[in-house]
């Protein structure tokens, strides 16, 4: 109930108050006209036509004080290239998978979705807005001349396949696309022979038999990249668990920090209150666009399997080990993840249970 109020209050805010807080704070500014370069790690699909719908309400939202600039994945720079970018202003501004973040802030592996961690759109919101999660992903951010404004909450990954993934031992020996980290990790421990590609080039590593398992995002996106057109399967978790593994993934806002300093405090709190509209609005358009995609799936011949409650739980037992060394890596992915998990053990959640723990230590 409390997320449902939260998000109609965003909706509520994306109209009417959007428009309110633009006047008289900011469309009564004298207008500087600046524009921010923002590219997004969309590739295409309906992910990219919401990304490019909501920039180009900025410039009318503040009363031309701030426009955005959009670029699809590989407009400006490829993906990987991203974070580069904005620290050499090449970029103001971006919209990435937060996951590529983690080769220059290792704390990043926990500010975004990971094996059969956090499960919900809403317990990522409460880390971040509820317990701490957004200071010190600032703090972390701040440390790269970049200004962390917010996770982009949009959908699950779901798995591709050219064959049946009915169980984790069918992973085995296959060669799948990951993001890498502790993703590829989680699946090398049970068989799968991993590699690692950005977003823009899984069609044709499925389409030259490269790979012939991939993870990605959901059905709506995945579908208009053409993925039922090399693959046949589509692998997820139980009934009312999409992924087996990443049920949630993270996008987020970051901008170069001395575009963020430019603008004015009002601007700022505009920017941030954006990224909240952005994020629910996103998330519910993408969920709008699955529904639409799984009848085209269908349609075109793919077989959707599900793996088991027992598969979750065994996979969850090979994740665990895995946490704690990501986060024994670094001190601060440690200080996160300890948020996380005594969230994760708490009454809230129980997700983990001290026996799976036993053990197991925390560098913090």
């Amino acid at each position: 109930m409390r997320t449902t109020t939260r998000r109609h209050a965003l909706r509520t805010l994306a109209g009417a108050g959007a428009a309110t807080l633009a006047a008289p704070h900011i469309a009564g500014a004298q207008a500087n006209g600046t524009t921010w370069k923002i590219q997004t790690s969309w590739p295409g699909g309906a992910g990219l036509q919401i990304f490019k719908d909501w920039c180009a309400t900025i410039q009318e939202k503040t009363g031309g004080e701030l426009a955005f600039q959009a670029f699809g994945a590989n407009d400006v720079v490829g993906d990987f290239q991203l974070y580069d970018a904005v620290k050499n202003g090449v970029l103001d501004a971006v919209n990435p998978f937060t996951i590529y973040a983690q080769g220059i802030i290792p704390a990043a592996t926990f500010l975004t979705s990971y094996p059969l961690g956090l499960r919900n759109p809403h317990e990522f919101d409460t880390f971040f807005y509820g317990l701490g999660g957004l200071e010190i992903a600032r703090e972390l951010y701040a440390a790269q001349g970049m200004y962390y404004v917010g996770p982009v909450q949009h959908d699950a990954n779901i798995i591709h396949s050219k064959v049946p993934i009915r169980s984790l031992d069918d992973f085995r020996g296959r060669k799948m696309r990951l993001p890498g980290g502790m993703v590829a990790d989680v699946f090398t421990e049970i068989g799968a022979e991993t590699t690692v590609l950005p977003g823009s080039e899984i069609f044709p590593a499925l389409e030259k038999g490269t790979i012939d398992v991939a993870d990605y995002t959901g059905p709506a996106v995945n579908y208009a990249l053409g993925f039922s057109q090399v693959t046949k399967y589509i692998s997820m978790g139980p009934a009312g668990f999409m992924s087996i593994y990443q049920p949630v993934d993270l996008m987020d806002i970051t901008v170069r920090q001395a575009s963020w300093d430019a603008l004015s405090p009002q601007m700022r709190q505009f920017v941030e209150m954006e990224t909240h509209v952005y994020s629910d609005m996103h998330h519910a358009a993408i969920q709008q666009a699955n529904q639409e995609a799984w009848g085209k799936f269908a349609a075109d011949g793919v077989e959707v399997t599900r793996l088991s409650q027992d598969d979750v739980e065994l996979m969850t037992e090979v994740a665990v080990p895995i946490w704690f060394k990501y986060a024994n890596r670094d001190k601060n992915a440690a200080r996160v993840f300890k948020i996380q998990l005594d969230y994760m053990l708490s009454g809230s959640l129980g997700y983990v249970t001290p026996e799976q723990i036993e053990g197991l230590t925390l560098d913090l």
